[in-house]
């Protein structure tokens, strides 16, 4: 059965680049989502068992969507994938329960480093 995956970023390219970093052959369902709104819409449409999520975004950001996904108790395996590679944006995600980070440009080697490292894969 196929994992509903929901990419979330604003940037069409980077949701793009994302989804073709994904592991050949991994049954999924993907879901599209510009910011958190939408990405908080699909997980509760039954879309985002997995999520992979974008911090800098309009309307909502990928703090706001974690924050609000521990606050609901909402349970999502997230992924974050940022180009804000500081440490304290890494402590912070991993806080608010993102399970990794993977810094952009996204590599299918790392989606599948986290993936096989909980059993995902």
């Amino acid at each position: 059965m196929a994992v509903p995956l929901t990419v979330v970023d604003d940037s069409k390219i980077s949701r793009k680049m994302v989804i073709r970093a994904l592991p050949p052959g991994w049954d999924v369902e993907i879901t599209q989502a510009e910011n958190g709104e939408e990405a908080l819409a699909a997980y509760r449409a039954g879309k985002a068992d997995v999520m992979f999520l974008d911090l800098t975004m309009p309307v909502m950001d990928g703090y706001e969507v974690l924050e609000q996904l521990q606050k609901e108790s909402l349970n999502t395996f997230v992924v974050v994938i940022s180009a804000d590679i500081q440490p304290e944006a890494q402590e912070r995600v991993k806080k608010l329960g993102a399970m990794a980070f993977i810094k952009k440009p996204v590599k299918t080697e790392n989606i599948v480093a986290v993936l096989e490292e909980y059993g995902l894969l």
